[in-house]
């Protein structure tokens, strides 16, 4: 991205900074979405005059972040919780979401917080359990890391039974959609940044609930070592908003699991 020429950065207002200091020095533009992703990467390398300072900075940037429709995973949790030790190197990433929480919110209303909760020690189990590393819980979406591919795929298995056999209230069919994606993102101080973080959110948020769907980079690392009963369906090839190539996408099947799904949401057939 180049940078910003000095009589473009004077033009713009002060809103479009993130961070301006007690001696009115702007720093972190985020008037657009490219610059919005700069200041995410950058947000740990500026030193602050204070942690007040800190907060309302952080708080712009991830205002800007929603306003240009950008994920920043795993950037609220590490600012809160800097002193956690992730994993670096070539990682496997997995995302849930719940499908259909807006209508479960308005059908279950206060019944909905503990739902979530019951959701989220579930999922946090699982990855647990399987080696994980939990980054982030967001909303109705969780997001964890893995060293090694087969314990992510070990995971979402896990999850997507456990959420089979849930007794959730009022009857309501509550699904997951689970999307897995490997790649070797940088780990700055706030959190995992690169562009396979934003193909693993699309790759999650292409699923429907009940479903698992992984990318060809996860297929290469578990394919050796599949467990009994699981098998990988293809999907095809397709585009995504934001990523320069199209993803080959992969559905897992195995007993217990839901396996009759629509096509991928939100992306573009690649031929």
């Amino acid at each position: 991205m180049p940078p910003l020429r000095a009589r473009e950065r004077a033009q713009l207002p002060d809103s479009a900074f993130a961070y301006i200091d007690s001696g009115g020095r702007r720093r972190l533009p985020i008037h657009d979405a490219a610059h919005v992703r700069n200041a995410l990467a950058r947000f740990g390398q500026v030193a602050f005059e204070d942690e007040a300072a800190r907060d309302r900075a952080r708080n712009r940037l991830l205002r800007a972040a929603k306003k240009h429709g950008i994920m920043p995973i795993g950037f609220i949790s590490s600012q809160l919780q800097p002193q956690r030790k992730l994993p670096k190197g070539n990682l496997t990433f997995l995302l849930t979401d719940i499908e259909g929480s807006t209508e479960l919110l308005g059908r279950l209303d206060e019944g909905y917080a503990p739902l979530l909760a019951d959701i989220r020690r579930l999922v946090k189990a699982a990855v647990r359990s399987a080696g994980g590393h939990e980054v982030s819980a967001r909303g109705d979406d969780v997001f964890a890391v893995f060293e090694h591919a087969p314990g992510a795929l070990e995971a979402a298995l896990a999850i997507q039974r456990g959420m089979r056999a849930g007794a959730w209230p009022g009857g309501n069919d509550v699904r997951l959609r689970i999307g897995l994606h490997r790649g070797r993102p940088a780990l700055t101080d706030t959190g995992y940044v690169g562009l396979s973080v934003h193909a693993a959110a699309r790759i999650c948020f292409a699923g429907h609930g009940g479903q698992i769907v992984m990318s060809s980079a996860v297929r290469a690392a578990v394919l050796e070592s599949l467990p009994d009963g699981v098998s990988l369906k293809g999907l095809g090839a397709w585009r995504f908003r934001g990523l320069p190539e199209p993803v080959d996408l992969f559905q897992v099947e195995a007993e217990g699991l839901l396996d009759d799904f629509p096509p991928p949401r939100s992306a573009l057939p690649a031929n």
